[in-house]
């Protein structure tokens, strides 16, 4: 399919941007600093720990077997669509199709990249009876995620992997797998043919390269812009480490329930 000619903010005042990287990419930080510093509004969905505390109550992600992976993923999925229905311009943090990215990666990596090796040996034993199922299921939500994306966005922002990956007990923990889905992110992006651009560097240089590819326009300073962003990402990422050390402290007390979550696929 052949690539799209760069769109431009100027010419389309309803440019819907997506930005694509996966786990330490420095994704959330550069959206949301992109946002404040053009005026125009970021679209996400909700994390993961926040959707849990719902959904599957007293897990993390990286407790989660694949029914409950499969539930929390079409949870983050409504929440992209229900946030994405706008006529005006956007800039979305992930984009639509990163929940197949996620999920095919656990499919190929193991359903808990990031735990121990017995662990993943013993969940790889008990899935092989549902693995084809939910290999088929990956597809199916691949071929529905990268279609709405082609509806729905003008053009992607992909962020490389430059930046070491904090292990802080919430994202999967394998730098494996944070390769394989920043391969599977490209891949999907040359397949679906939207125009994309690959921007590396600091945080500063990569918003100066975005603004000034789209043509978007600037309201607040980009320094002081960064510096937003970063105080209330910052403020998530807290958050999400007192959440995981409580999970942590939790698992470490029961060997038998640490057993039990590597038993249930």
């Amino acid at each position: 399919m052949a690539v799209q000619e760069t769109p431009s903010f100027k010419e389309n005042p309803n440019l819907k941007l997506a930005i694509s990287g996966t786990y330490s990419t420095g994704k959330s930080t550069t959206s949301e600093a992109l946002s404040i510093a053009t005026g125009i509004p970021r679209t996400h969905a909700k994390t993961s720990r926040e959707l849990l505390v719902d959904l599957v109550p007293g897990k993390t992600v990286m407790e989660l077997n694949a029914m409950e992976l499969v539930k929390l993923l079409l949870r983050r999925f409504e929440e992209r669509v229900h946030n994405e229905t706008s006529d005006n311009a956007f800039i979305s943090d992930g984009g639509v199709f990163h929940e197949w990215v996620y999920f095919e990666a656990r499919m190929r990596v193991g359903i808990n990249p990031g735990a121990s090796w017995w662990f993943k040996a013993i969940k790889k034993i008990t899935g092989l009876p549902v693995k084809h199922f939910y290999q088929r299921y990956a597809n199916m939500l691949g071929e529905v995620t990268r279609a709405r994306a082609q509806r729905i966005y003008d053009a992607y922002v992909h962020l490389p992997v430059e930046f070491d990956m904090e292990p802080d007990g919430h994202r999967p923990v394998s730098e494996e797998f944070r390769r394989l889905s920043d391969d599977l992110l490209i891949e999907a992006l040359d397949e679906m043919g939207i125009p994309y651009h690959v921007v590396g560097g600091s945080i500063p240089d990569r918003l100066e390269k975005i603004i000034k590819t789209f043509d978007l326009p600037v309201v607040v300073p980009v320094e002081d812009a960064i510096a937003e962003a970063e105080r209330r990402v910052k403020a998530d990422i807290e958050d999400l480490k007192a959440d995981a050390r409580f999970h942590e402290a939790q698992r470490q007390k029961s060997l038998r329930r640490r057993i039990g979550y590597a038993l249930r696929y």
